[in-house]
This record gives C-alpha cells, sequence and structure tokens, in this order.
C-alpha cells in the first residue's frame, strides 16, 4: 500500500488508457518515484497491466463517478495523473476530489469547457493548498508552453495561432473519439479583436504547412483550451486561435456534419455514435502514412522595432507527446519544484525555457523557427 514515506507515490487515474502507456514506461525509469498505482474501472485489467511493468506499479479498481471513493484513494498520494476522459464529462469531478484530498493533480484534460470550469475551482484549490495543473499533453500543453515562448520573445506580442492535427492510424481509445464529437459539435470560444468570441465549430477553415508525415493540412476552429486560456495568462494580445484537423482530411468534416445534425450535442449521443462507428474505425485509416501527430504555433508582433513571427512545430505519436510533458509536470509537483497554489493551465506555471529542454530530453521533438523583417 503506498504511503507518503520516502520517495515519491503516483496514482494514475486511467491508468489503463492507451494514451498512458507512454508514462508507465517512464515512470518505471524514475528512480525516484517508488510506487505507481494504476488506477481504472477494471481491477483485473489494472492488476494484469501493473505486472508487466514490475513490482512498484499495482493497481486499483476506481470509479471516478464515485466523489467518497475516489477522494479516499487519491489521500494515499504525493500526485495524480489524469486519463480519465473526456474531459469536459470527468474533469470538473476529478478535481474536485483532488482539492478534498489535497492531492496535487495534472492531466491531459484538452476540452475548453473542461477548463472553464476547473479554473472556477482555482481558491478552493488554493485554500487546501493543492497545486492542479489542468491540460499539460501536447494540446493544450506543449502549444500553451511554446505560445509562450513566442510572447516573451518579443516586446510587443499581438497574435498567437495554434495548429494541430491528429494522425489517422495512431492508436486512440474511446475516449478520444468522444473528444473529437465533442470539440466538432456548437460553439467554442476564440480572443479575437481583444475579447472573448463565440465562433462554430468545424468552421474558419485554414490551411497550415505540417511538419511530414502531414504536410499541409485544413484545419477548423475546434473546442481546445489553448483560446481561452493563453489570453487570460498571456496579456495583450489581439487575437489568439485555435484550429484543429485529423487525417484523413474528410474526418473533420464528417465531424462537424454529425455536429451540426444534432447527433454529437450530448454526452449520451456521443457515447451512443462512439459505439455505431467502434465496428468501422478502419475506415478511418489512410494506410500508415500518417502514424503521427503535429502541431504548429504561430507568434506574430513586433520586436525592436521591427516586426516579427515565430513558429513553432512538433512531431510525434500521440501518446508519447501528450505523456511526456504530463509525467515531466508530475515530478515537478511531487519533488515541490511548483510553488503556486490553485487551478493552472501550462502556460501559467511553466518558464519555457526550463520546461522545452526537459521534455525535449524525454524525446518530444520540436523545431523552433525565428524570424523578423524591416517595417
Amino acid at each position: 500500500m503506498a504511503t507518503r514515506k520516502s520517495k515519491y507515490s503516483i496514482c494514475i487515474l486511467g491508468g489503463c488508457a492507451k494514451m498512458a502507456v507512454p508514462a508507465l514506461r517512464e515512470l518505471k525509469n524514475e528512480k525516484d518515484v517508488r510506487a505507481v498505482c494504476l488506477a481504472d474501472l477494471d481491477a483485473d485489467k489494472t492488476d494484469k497491466l501493473a505486472e508487466e511493468y514490475g513490482d512498484k506499479f499495482y493497481g486499483r479498481a476506481v470509479n471516478a463517478m464515485n466523489h467518497t471513493e475516489l477522494v479516499e484513494l487519491l489521500r494515499e498520494f504525493d500526485v495524480a495523473m489524469g486519463y480519465i476522459g473526456p474531459f469536459y464529462f470527468f474533469e470538473n469531478r476529478i478535481i474536485r476530489a483532488c482539492i478534498e484530498a489535497k492531492t496535487n493533480y495534472v492531466s491531459i484534460a484538452d476540452d475548453y469547457d473542461s477548463y472553464l470550469a476547473a479554473e472556477k475551482l482555482s481558491d478552493k484549490a488554493k485554500d487546501a493548498g493543492v497545486t492542479i495543473i489542468s491540460g499539460l499533453g501536447n494540446s493544450p500543453g506543449i502549444t500553451n508552453i511554446l505560445a509562450k515562448k513566442g510572447y516573451l520573445s518579443m516586446d510587443t506580442p499581438e497574435k498567437i495561432n495554434v495548429h494541430w492535427t491528429g494522425g489517422s492510424d495512431e492508436d486512440i481509445g474511446p475516449a478520444n473519439v468522444k473528444h473529437v464529437m465533442h470539440i466538432f459539435a456548437g460553439e467554442t470560444l476564440q480572443w479575437i479583436d481583444g475579447k472573448e468570441t463565440w465562433v462554430k465549430t468545424g468552421r474558419g477553415r485554414k490551411v497550415v504547412e505540417f511538419p511530414e508525415p502531414i504536410g499541409i493540412q485544413p484545419v477548423y476552429y475546434t473546442g481546445h483550451a489553448e483560446s481561452v486560456s493563453i489570453p487570460r495568462n498571456l496579456k495583450g494580445l489581439q487575437e489568439v486561435t485555435l484550429h484543429g484537423g485529423s487525417q484523413p482530411k474528410w474526418v473533420s468534416v464528417f465531424a462537424r456534419t454529425v455536429g451540426e445534425l444534432g447527433l454529437t450535442t450530448t454526452h449520451n449521443k456521443r457515447e451512443l455514435l462512439t459505439k455505431a462507428l467502434s465496428p468501422i474505425m478502419g475506415l478511418f485509416s489512410v494506410g500508415g502514412t500518417a502514424d503521427k501527430s503535429v502541431f504548429r504555433i504561430d507568434c506574430y508582433g513586433k520586436h525592436k522595432g521591427k516586426e516579427k513571427h515565430n513558429y513553432y512545430t512538433g512531431v510525434g505519436h500521440i501518446a508519447e507527446i501528450t505523456s511526456m510533458p504530463c509525467v515531466e509536470g508530475a515530478m515537478m509537483l511531487a519533488r515541490g519544484e511548483i510553488k503556486q497554489h490553485g487551478v493552472f493551465a501550462a502556460e501559467a506555471v511553466f518558464d519555457p525555457d526550463d520546461f522545452l529542454p526537459r521534455i525535449a530530453k524525454r524525446g518530444v521533438t520540436m523545431t523552433y523557427y525565428d524570424g523578423v523583417k524591416e517595417m
């Protein structure tokens, strides 16, 4: 049984999720971590998976909908990591449990509305002496920190545009399918002309040049958290937008269409459609040519009297580039490197010059492009 003695104990909520696999490998090699609990609904599955990773891993069945059960579990650990999705449904529940248990928490939450709900709990977390980092995956997460890098590189930052595309042959679970349906249904918030603006998801089409294997790709307004959190934490920007897409390219149009038809406007509807689609998920593959996901952040402004445009790109398997920042954040929390208490987005907590090299050492591939031109 894990206790708060000697080195650190970590609970991975949703530890059997496909997205969590790289985190298990990484934590196995962390010498400062002495116990890792894989907490999930299926006790047999957690036990079996824990056995594969060695003595410091063990399984525990937990129902994230049972607040009392969740709080009792979380009290045993130094840090909890959140992989239970879809996050628009679970994140707020889990954060409340972490606050009551007084256990620090970092998650890969990626829905804009889950961030808005989480932000409202910041005072409660601060009063409890708890640190919550909601959204430390690849997007949001790495994208936010790269946005901050661009923001800090200019005397007068003006505009930040975040873009991502998911590879078709990535190994994802049903929670991710529901997430895609959610972020392409209804409206979402963008920061346009210096204020929050509601826009229709799946619209605002633009074409972006990403790294290979994706290359040129159309992307659309989607309900990720960057366009909500970044302007709140990085002041003075006139524009912050978030566009996302998928391979094959028709998937984004399909997700938008079923959303506009009202087939994915509630959690229950997404549950039903996910079950209906599960037998034909192979249709979403393009034959292994897009087995990685990508992101690109463009930052515009002025610096020393010149217009400046910096952009940053990243590429990798979705589970890898999502888990590595979450693992690093969990280790920083465990070691007491993060002193603030409350609920935070990634850019409110991390120094890009410190955090980005850390995840690069964990295998995240990023490329930085800096450019200026005469006014």
